[in-house]
């Protein structure tokens, strides 16, 4: 661009307006000719089976523009030299905005293979517990590998700049003042951070688990370094802090296995026969497609002054069957009582002496 020199004299009004016209000029030029490039290499990533392709085109795609901006403001800002405050504002422009550029470019890249790994697992089979422990312990590296990198960039980036160099050598080497205060302004966080990493590996809960929290029924939905997400039967959201989980006794139905048993509870009169309704559950579950054909039962498990208490027990291969066996099985002996053994639920007697507890007398 000597000829800029020639023609117009550095430091004044046009040579300004030239530099910057030329500047957008070849902007514009190199960005045409790569979306050129990228649309020909997508054609042929297309035919092709391998998805290290598409994986490549993605990265690039988003970052090669930024990169692009960066090293042309960084020629450039060497024009500007006659004006040092310009000059040097765009160098450490284009420096900055190079830094945090490798710093997304390497975030895009860790996440993308830890999504490459994930596709390796299906939660969706009913035999999951192997995939849903990978799953947790990737999906909480890949949220810390995510936070430590962009860290150390904006680290770095800071200590590009004379006047917050200082704070940008204290958070890359987390020394001095700066990282003193900020670490005791964030000593729950981190405590927070500490939890997830321990969940990460202990594993009392996993991705997909079936949990009783607060006295909701859900399943986890995300773990995340702070905190997690269970989604409740009725699509409601819980978000629960991470270090919950450590410090509270939580009930998981998916421990060790998707399967799983289920009650229903049942008050009858003790002239009721129990054999006739055992062989009706037999015959209600047989042909039933949530029942995973391991345990089917009645038993008396309490007896008071006026009434027995019944428990029907059947087992599912995972907690959402089980519920819809447990319903359907309830609302089918409810009617098999009432059509064959009518006047057979316990009934609350006013002048008993276990009026109290008649009250509290249901069809669970």
């Amino acid at each position: 661009m000597d000829f800029i020199n020639r023609i117009i004299l550095p430091g004044s009004f046009p040579y300004y307006i030239l530099v910057v016209l030329v500047f957008i000029a070849l902007f514009i030029a190199m960005t045409m000719i790569l979306n050129f490039v990228l649309k020909r290499w997508s054609r042929r990533a297309r035919k092709s089976k391998i998805l290290v392709d598409d994986f490549i085109i993605r990265i690039i795609r988003g970052s090669a523009i930024w990169v692009i901006f960066a090293l042309l403001l960084h020629i450039f800002s060497a024009y500007l030299k006659e004006d040092d405050r310009t000059f040097t504002l765009f160098e450490q422009i284009s420096r900055i905005l190079l830094i945090l550029t490798i710093g997304w470019l390497i975030i895009q890249i860790v996440r993308a293979l830890f999504h490459f790994w994930q596709k390796k697992f299906d939660i969706q089979h009913p035999d999951n517990l192997e995939a849903r422990k990978r799953l947790t312990q990737i999906s909480m590296i890949e949220r810390i590998a995510v936070i430590t990198v962009a860290f150390i960039f904006v680290s770095i980036a800071l200590m590009t700049i004379d006047s917050v160099r200082q704070l940008g050598v204290s958070l890359l080497a987390s020394a001095g003042v700066a990282g003193i205060i900020i670490g005791f302004a964030a000593q729950r966080s981190f405590g927070q951070v500490f939890s997830g990493i321990q969940i990460a590996f202990t594993q009392p809960i996993r991705l997909d688990d079936v949990v009783v929290i607060e006295g909701e029924w859900g399943r986890i939905e995300e773990i995340n370094i702070t905190y997690a997400v269970v989604k409740i039967w009725d699509e409601r959201r819980l978000i629960v802090p991470i270090d919950y989980f450590l410090n509270n006794p939580i009930q998981n139905w998916t421990r060790n296995s998707s399967n799983i048993l289920g009650t229903a509870m049942l008050y009858v009169s003790y002239d009721l026969p129990v054999e006739p309704l055992r062989q009706e559950l037999a015959r209600l579950v047989t042909d039933n497609p949530h029942w995973d054909g391991r345990v089917q039962n009645i038993q008396v498990t309490d007896s008071r002054e006026w009434y027995k208490e019944l428990r029907v027990l059947v087992s599912s291969s995972n907690s959402s069957s089980n519920w819809d066996l447990r319903v359907e099985v309830r609302e089918k002996l409810i009617d098999f009582i009432n059509t064959n053994y009518p006047g057979s639920f316990a009934k609350i007697h006013g002048d008993a002496p276990g009026h109290n507890e008649g009250k509290n007398i249901r069809a669970e």
